[in-house]
């Protein structure tokens, strides 16, 4: 088989029973709505005997930087809804990721589905019989191996299609011995439910540095994907505009049958949308390829959308959807070595525009064209003349406002 679906399961477990409906979380803040709870919510809430996500802290107070897949993990049910899931379906990491999959199966793809945690153990080799992996909506936590066999892949000729929005963010550890354990210390910075204390920010396992992925000295999101996080929000999702390099010679494939001045995903089972709850941006300075394209940029997010903390230096007005640049989703190609290949939709919503209209619709449009080719043996050849210049720098900047 030609494409592979790698299923985010170490991001799963980083989610598994969490109790952001219950617990005290700024829950109606974030999603500008009343919080309305599913019955596992309830349940979990009664019932702490089946442990805490990643994002919950103990009872004295510290965060939980442990997690496993080894027991009942009642929010990756089918049909379990989140409060963070945006309006419409509401749902969250693996019940999200099945508007994909039955997206591949309407499409016609025949594709096989290994997990991450597969390629932490197996490394490059469980990825080289394939000519494109996709992943999922969210594959947030990666441990090194995870990185390193990924990256190896796009650039030993494999395609990598980028699914969702806020992926390849921490930096996670597995046990050697115990299987389907992780470990997770939220160092220095990030949009993060907790802070370790100072000498905690090494993972007990393996001794690694643990923390944001951009904070490790080396490759981080936008090198593996042209893109990072760059800001959330958990209300209505938007859509994406053509940039000038929607029309480059080079992504010509991708928006056959899309007209010029057509909106993309204004529509969508996630907030409305495909442009929603975690987005991601292209910034070279980050460390997206120089020749990467920019072909598409999502637009009027609500002020509930806030640019990432990281991003921030000064504690300053101006961070929300309608004033700040950074609030946004890049669509991004670029190719890589070998013949190799990267398209990234930089929002978690993007997924749940998918099934519209009985998947009739321009982002699943969009979408196949992109697998289409990706599958097609026809290697693509390295671009090593710059793109055009991109939306706007790493200067950070409100709408409107002239750059000095």
């Amino acid at each position: 088989k030609k494409v592979c679906f790698l299923f985010p399961i170490t991001s799963y477990k980083a989610y598994a029973n969490e109790h952001f409906a219950t617990d005290p979380w700024p829950a109606e803040i974030m999603t500008h709505r009343a919080v309305e709870l599913d019955k596992h919510h309830i349940f979990l809430n009664e019932h702490r005997e089946y442990g805490h996500s990643l994002y919950d802290r103990h009872s004295d107070g510290s965060g939980v930087h442990i997690s496993s897949r080894l027991r009942p993990v009642l929010n990756m049910r089918p049909k379990a809804q989140t409060m963070l899931g945006g309006d419409g379906s509401q749902l969250w990491q693996f019940n999200a990721d099945t508007h994909l999959t039955v997206w591949l199966e309407k499409m016609g793809y025949d594709y096989d589905v290994i997990t991450d945690e597969d390629v932490h153990h197996g490394g490059t080799d469980v990825l080289k019989p394939y000519d494109v992996v996709l992943t999922g909506s969210h594959p947030e936590y990666y441990s090194k191996s995870m990185f390193d066999a990924v990256f190896d892949y796009t650039h030993q000729g494999g395609r990598l299609m980028y699914m969702g929005g806020n992926g390849f963010y921490w930096r996670v550890s597995y046990h050697d011995t115990a299987p389907g354990v992780i470990e997770l210390r939220r160092s220095e910075g990030g949009s993060r439910a907790w802070a370790p204390k100072s000498g905690e920010y090494y993972t007990g396992f393996t001794g690694e540095y643990s923390g944001l992925w951009r904070r490790q000295g080396r490759a981080g999101p936008n090198v593996m994907a042209g893109v990072g996080f760059s800001a959330e929000g958990f209300d209505i999702s938007t859509y994406y505009r053509r940039n000038p390099d929607s029309f480059n010679s080079r992504v010509k494939f991708m928006f056959k049958g899309i007209r010029k001045n057509e909106l993309i995903g204004d529509f969508g089972l996630i907030g409305g949308g495909a442009a929603g709850l975690e987005v991601d941006r292209m910034e070279r300075e980050f460390g997206t390829p120089p020749h990467a394209l920019c072909v598409a940029s999502s637009e009027n997010h609500t002020d509930t959308y806030l640019v990432v903390v990281e991003d921030i230096l000064f504690n300053l007005p101006g961070v929300g959807g309608q004033e700040n640049e950074f609030v946004r989703g890049d669509l991004c190609f670029f190719e890589t070595p070998n013949g190799g290949a990267v398209f990234s939709v930089s929002s978690m919503a993007w997924v749940g525009s998918l099934p519209s209209n009985d998947f009739d619709n321009n982002v699943s449009m969009l979408t196949k064209n992109v697998l289409d080719r990706f599958a097609d043996p026809k290697p693509f050849p390295i671009n090593k003349a710059p793109a055009p210049a991109m939306k706007d720098s790493y200067t950070w900047r409100v709408k409107g406002s002239t750059p000095n």
